[in-house]
């Protein structure tokens, strides 16, 4: 049987006994040279294929951003005929950096580019990529319409697109290149030990959410709040006598969004004076903050709902301002700021036009705050119909009494029964003995259900009660209270006109 030795043929053997060389020539010292050709060819072999690797992932980024920058161009096509390309195209570029996300590649493995001392950013490279498609416009003296712009973009993806190709191609190349030959390094470990995974019947952990935070807020129209949350404080479920005591709020993600110290004083610079926003940012680098820009949008929406028109817009300036020079990536405040003091520049008409729709957006929605405010001041003023509890005697009080938890008899069973078949807001109100938190809870339902309550409270006995509750919130009730209390004074005028007679005439 004839041995096949064709397996050894992928060894690369740098010092082979077998070799011969030139009578006048060092053999160990010819070994020696031959291993560091081949390790030096290995080690360029390999930091050629990460650099190959790297930048495949690079312009695979930018690839997405022209893709954007193109179809984003390509949607305001309509605009061409109302709007200049150029405009068009400035702010096609300034919405596709804004919306592209993380800016900054990833940092290059060890090895690679290194003779660069930063990678631009993508903004960066999408800035260029606008100053070449325009200066190509104007070296090719086109009349600068809008297909003009997008075959520009076009042919730049179309560039990209073929530089992806040939990476693709050096880099299979050089893999294939790469694992013809077995080296000392291609030799790794294989099965050096034996595990059995035994089963672990461990409970599943308990997922928790994040405690709703609840807050009880005694106001004068429930209709207003209500409105708010798209239901009837009519119509409330009894669950909501639950809510008693109001809770601290916590201090979590959602908490209100107001500016720091540092962005209300970038607000205070006027608009305009670029020189001391440039030196404001340089200073306080931390004012570029995503919160900041929405503290500074809050400031303008109160301001606009206080009829401060000059500073609301001034806010909405210095707040767009941020925002525009984060979007554009590390350089991006140089950047801004180069094109938006560059007299006749595109990017000025766009970024007014931004803090311009923005204002009046925020415009419009405070004349919607206000004006609902208003019809809820108006539709409030009748108040809201509440079941509430008063004794009928002013010299007499209400008893509770709560059902014992053990009794053998059967009232107090079924009176027990009712008492914990109500909410806990209200058994904890009954508990304190307070006819006033009994109120509060009432207060919190509906007519109807606060009614089927005071039924079972009196059924069950838990009220001792005179002769009847008077629901001083009606008109019965009030005209009832006011016949009570014309009763009272009668009977006390009776009685001081017989002190006075028995004062006069003891006999």
């Amino acid at each position: 049987m004839p041995v096949d030795y064709s397996k050894w043929d992928a060894l690369e053997l740098s010092d082979d006994s077998d070799i011969e060389v030139h009578p006048n020539v060092d053999k160990r010292s010819f070994i020696r040279a031959k291993q560091n050709q081949i390790h030096q060819q290995r080690f360029e072999r390999k930091n050629q294929i990460e650099t190959y690797k790297y930048e495949r992932i690079v312009n695979d980024g930018l690839l997405r951003r022209i893709s954007g920058l193109l179809s984003t161009l390509e949607s305001h096509k309509a605009e061409a005929e109302t709007r200049k390309p150029e405009e068009i195209f400035m702010q096609t570029f300034m919405e596709t950096i804004r919306d592209a996300g993380e800016d900054a590649p990833p940092p290059p493995p060890a090895g690679v580019h290194t003779q660069e001392k930063e990678q631009p950013t993508y903004s960066k490279m999408m800035a260029a990529l606008v100053d070449q498609v325009q200066a190509k416009i104007k070296e090719n003296k086109s009349d600068g319409s809008f297909d003009a712009y997008a075959t520009e973009v076009k042919s730049h993806l179309t560039k990209v697109q073929d530089l992806q190709k040939q990476l693709l191609e050096e880099l299979n190349k050089l893999e294939k290149e790469e694992g013809r030959k077995i080296t000392s390094e291609s030799i790794h470990t294989g099965f050096d030990s034996s595990f059995v995974a035994k089963s672990d019947h461990k409970p599943a952990p308990k997922t928790t959410t994040k405690k709703e935070t609840v807050q009880a807020v005694e106001v004068l129209n429930p209709h207003a709040l209500a409105s708010q949350h798209g239901h009837d404080p009519a119509q409330s479920s009894g669950a909501d006598a639950d809510v008693d005591e109001p809770l601290p709020l916590e201090d979590d993600d959602e908490a209100e969004v107001e500016a720091s110290e540092l962005g209300k004083q970038f607000a205070l610079i006027k608009m305009g004076d670029y020189r001391a926003c440039l030196q404001f940012i340089s200073e306080h680098p931390q004012v570029m903050a995503e919160r900041e820009t929405d503290g500074l949008l809050v400031m303008a929406f109160n301001a606009a709902i206080g009829h401060m028109d000059d500073f609301s817009r001034q806010c909405v300036h210095q707040a767009l301002l941020l925002q525009y020079c984060r979007a554009l990536g590390r350089d991006g405040v140089g950047l801004f700021f180069k094109r938006i003091t560059t007299q006749g520049h595109q990017a000025q008409k766009v970024f007014f036009d931004d803090v311009q729709s923005t204002y009046q957006r925020i415009k419009s929605r405070a004349k919607e705050i206000e004006k609902q405010r208003a019809q809820e001041e108006a539709d409030g003023s009748g108040g809201v119909e509440q079941i509430q509890l008063h004794a009928v005697d002013p010299g007499t009080t209400i008893n509770i009494k709560i059902p014992p938890k053990t009794s053998e008899d059967p009232v107090e069973i079924e009176a027990r029964k009712l008492f914990d078949a109500f909410p806990p807001g209200l058994q904890r109100a009954l508990e304190s003995g307070s006819l006033d938190e009994v109120n509060k809870v009432l207060g919190k339902m509906s007519v109807e259900e606060a009614e089927e309550v005071v039924g079972q409270l009196g059924e069950g006995g838990m009220l001792s009660l005179e002769e009847q509750i008077i629901d001083a919130t009606t008109e019965e009730g009030q005209k009832a209270l006011k016949e009570f209390e014309e009763q009272e004074r009668a009977a006390a005028a009776e009685n001081a006109k017989l002190s006075e007679k028995y004062a006069d005439d003891p006999e």
